[in-house]
Order: structure tokens, then C-alpha cells, then sequence
């Protein structure tokens, strides 16, 4: 099981998240995620969705149900495409998306980004990082996220940022 600590500016509040991965074959899972807010001891989301993966053309899709403390139950379909801009695979381009819809098909939630990745190996010794530029579609904002082995720190240009301890 991964687990990790996360702070948001928005929440102001520390969340416990957790997610299992349960192989179903070589490139299908179920994929579990939640998150404990520590501020009122309550869940604030979780997500069940079968994960496919087609790892020839660097492309995952997934199906299923997310909840969260603001829009309750909803049914998702996400997808996201990796393409390759170096051969050595360190700088990336990736496309997704995830459209959400409630209980009665009315209310509809869509994300959708793009983004270029940058991995450095070693940036020092025992030390990854990886920094991710992108630009959220529906919203129209510009982010980052800066990726060092367990720490990730994220920020937009609305000025919401969070942090995340892998642990």
C-alpha cells in the first residue's frame, strides 16, 4: 500500500491518502484511493476505477465510481497518453483527461491537461527529480509540480498550491 502525508493551502488541513493496486491481469487493475482529512476525522475522497494499460502505445484508460466530500458519488472515465520526446524517455509530453458525471447523468465534471515532463537521475547523489510544466484545458491554468524522490510540491497560477510526503 502507498501512503502519504498531504497539506493544501486551500484545506489548511493535514490528509492521510492511501492507494492499493489490485492486479486483475498483466495490464489491468483495480485501483483503490483515499484520503482521511485529519481536520474532522473524516474521509474527504475515495475512488474505486479498473485501470487498463497498453504499455506499446503509452496509454491507460480507466472506468469507475469517486467520492468526494463536496460532489458525493460520481461515475469517472479518465484516460492519459505519454509521448516520447527524447528516446532516452527523461522528457515527455502527456495529454489527459477524466470526465465525471452524478448518480443521474446531469451533473458533469471534466478535467483535461497537457504537460511536458522532465526527469533528472541523479540529480545528486540518491537523488530523482522530476519537474512537470503544464496547463489545465477547462480552467485555463498554468501549473507546475516539482518531484524529489518523496517530496512533491504543487502550485498554479491561482495561487492554490499542496505538498506531499511519500512515506
Amino acid at each position: 500500500m502507498e501512503t502519504s502525508l498531504r497539506y493544501s493551502g486551500d484545506s489548511k488541513a493535514l490528509r492521510i491518502h492511501a492507494k492499493e493496486k489490485f492486479p486483475i491481469d498483466s495490464k489491468t487493475h483495480l485501483q483503490v484511493r483515499g484520503e482521511l482529512d485529519t481536520k474532522t476525522g473524516n474521509p474527504s475522497n475515495f475512488c474505486a476505477m479498473i485501470r487498463h494499460f497498453y504499455p506499446d502505445l503509452l496509454t491507460s484508460l480507466g472506468v469507475g465510481l469517486r467520492y468526494d466530500k463536496h460532489d458525493k458519488v460520481r461515475y469517472a472515465v479518465q484516460g492519459k497518453k505519454s509521448f516520447l520526446v527524447t528516446n532516452n524517455g527523461l522528457v515527455n509530453f502527456v495529454v489527459k483527461g477524466r470526465y465525471d458525471v452524478d448518480q443521474e447523468f446531469k451533473g458533469r465534471k471534466s478535467e483535461g491537461a497537457a504537460e511536458f515532463t522532465f526527469s533528472i537521475l541523479n540529480f545528486q547523489k540518491d537523488q530523482d527529480v522530476r519537474l512537470k510544466l503544464g496547463y489545465e484545458v477547462f480552467e485555463q491554468v498554468p501549473y507546475l509540480q516539482i518531484r524529489e524522490n518523496n517530496w512533491t510540491f504543487n502550485a498554479d497560477k491561482n495561487g492554490r498550491w499542496n505538498i506531499r510526503l511519500d512515506l
